[in-house]
């Protein structure tokens, strides 16, 4: 499996970006996909993911990030509004099947003026 991260860039404090993650490869099954980040100096923490049809959130992004996904297109996305400098993060994917995690390589975000 195969996680395709893309999306990130430089933002604007009050704008929006739109994260996709896309996954590839054959013989596997989606059981749960989700959005970490890392920022410098701190752990990586879980953002938003999808069990199933069930979205869940870190509470400092409720309201303003909604997780989403195409089944069809096995991809991911994470739209993000009203951005914020502590979003400022290297985010990436997680797909886990049949008990085995898979990683994306990272997109960065970075919101400044």
């Amino acid at each position: 499996v195969q996680l395709q991260a893309s999306g990130g860039g430089l933002v604007q404090p009050g704008g929006s970006l739109r994260l996709s993650c896309a996954a590839s490869g054959s013989g596997f099954s989606i059981d749960v996909m989700d959005w970490y980040r890392q920022a410098p100096g701190k752990q990586r923490e879980l953002v938003a993911g999808l069990i199933g049809d069930i979205a869940d959130y870190a509470g400092s992004v409720k309201v303003r990030f909604t997780v989403s996904r195409d089944t069809a297109k096995k991809t991911l996305y994470l739209q993000m509004n009203s951005l914020k400098p502590e979003d400022t993060a290297v985010y990436y994917c997680r797909l886990v099947s049949g008990g085995r995690v898979y990683w994306g390589q990272g997109t960065q975000v970075t919101v400044s003026s």
